[in-house]
């Protein structure tokens, strides 16, 4: 029985091992860690992560499903192409589907939950404070958790989240500017809730998200991913 157990957890683990290499290998090419046409070698990537081959090869089958990388005969894998327009594409959808959940939210928001917003992006600004990235990441993801789940619209906020897996989280958490800037956007949105402003909170929720897509495009063109587009 020991043995079975042991052979059941290595299969609940595996998954969640191989979507945090995909996690990272998404970072690397949203951010030009890794450029377009670079060979991701499968041996090299498990050594550099600590991990086996297994969750390696699975997380670069999840990724050629995404179109994050190609199968080049005789190759292996590698970086796809990511062009600008792929960016502003990612952000727009993203935008589009925030500012409906904006607006559904708008329609049923309490005091209390407003109050609750505050209170996460109280919880932002703390984490902005204190310099810790990866506090700032996980503040960011519960104000946005928490703004989602008031809306009730459970299937348009699975679809925002699964869009939100190629933003450069770290890349954001880096940035001071993003996060006094991010924080404002958060007040804004609060403010229009407690208005019962529809419009505007559409409005202010769809500009972090255009704000996010300007960040990373002008990261993007200091490394040579665009080099040879005109």
């Amino acid at each position: 029985m020991a043995s079975d157990s042991t052979t059941s957890g290595q299969r609940r683990r595996r998954p969640q091992l191989s979507e945090e290499v995909a996690s990272i290998l998404r970072h690397k090419i949203m951010t030009a860690g890794v450029l377009p046409g670079e060979r991701i070698r499968i041996d090299e990537t498990a050594l550099e992560l600590g991990v086996s081959v297994t969750p390696v090869r699975e997380a670069l089958l999840t990724l050629r499903g995404e179109g994050m990388v190609l199968l080049a005969p005789h190759r292996g894998y590698e970086v796809a192409q990511l062009t600008r327009t792929d960016v502003d594409d990612l952000f727009w959808l993203q935008g589009e589907a925030a500012a409906r959940i904006a607006r559904r939210t708008a329609a049923v928001v309490t005091p209390t939950q407003a109050d609750e917003l505050a209170w996460a992006n109280a919880q932002f600004r703390s984490a902005l404070r204190s310099g810790d990235r990866a506090a700032l990441t996980a503040a960011e993801f519960e104000f946005h958790r928490t703004h989602n789940q008031i809306s009730g619209n459970a299937k348009l906020a699975w679809i925002l989240m699964s869009t939100t897996r190629y933003t450069p989280h770290e890349l954001y958490a880096s940035d001071p500017e993003w996060g006094a800037a991010t924080a404002e956007l958060h007040d804004e949105l609060i403010a229009a809730y407690r208005a019962g402003d529809a419009d505007a909170a559409a409005a202010c929720i769809r500009r972090e998200f255009t704000d996010g897509a300007d960040r990373l495009i002008k990261h993007l063109a200091q490394t040579p991913i665009w080099r040879e587009e005109p």
